[in-house]
């Protein structure tokens, strides 16, 4: 499972003209599911992501986690995380899980984000969004559950 983790100041996610998920301070999630992914992985980023130290303390330096600013999070289900483009120019996604346990992936992790306190938002997953954030800092972190960077 791979997740793409903005900080941001404010993110939205709408669906045709439809507001599917707003926040505020926080962080927004793209998150991609493998062929492979368990709940173990989603299990891995939700807990690392609820508690990533992204966030200023008091003299600035980067020390502070969701919980500790009244943070939220959107998550944004992403299946073009696991495109590759080794052979040619045209994204293959033979590495993606498939949309019926991408979705129930997607789902366990946003429970497991909510069940630690957060809010989490959401998008609408096999849906053709347009993603709107402000990223703060920039900081931008890549999270793969096989630890692979």
């Amino acid at each position: 499972m791979r997740a793409v983790v903005q900080r941001v100041s404010r993110a939205r996610v709408t669906v045709g003209d439809q507001v599917a998920g707003d926040i505020g301070c926080g962080l927004l999630v793209l998150l991609g599911v493998g062929k492979e992914d368990t709940e173990s992985d989603a299990d891995y980023l939700a807990n690392k992501i609820a508690l990533l130290r992204v966030f200023d303390d008091q003299n600035g330096n980067i020390n502070l986690a969701l919980a500790d600013v009244g943070g939220a999070v959107l998550a944004v289900s992403q299946f073009t995380l696991y495109g590759s483009v080794v052979k040619g120019n045209r994204p293959s996604f033979d590495a993606a899980g498939p949309p019926e346990r991408a979705r129930q992936l997607y789902e366990y992790f946003v429970g497991k984000i909510r069940a630690t306190g957060l809010r989490c938002e959401t998008g609408k997953f096999q849906e053709t969004m347009a993603v709107e954030l402000v990223n703060d800092g920039p900081v931008t972190i890549l999270l793969d559950s096989l630890k692979t960077f």
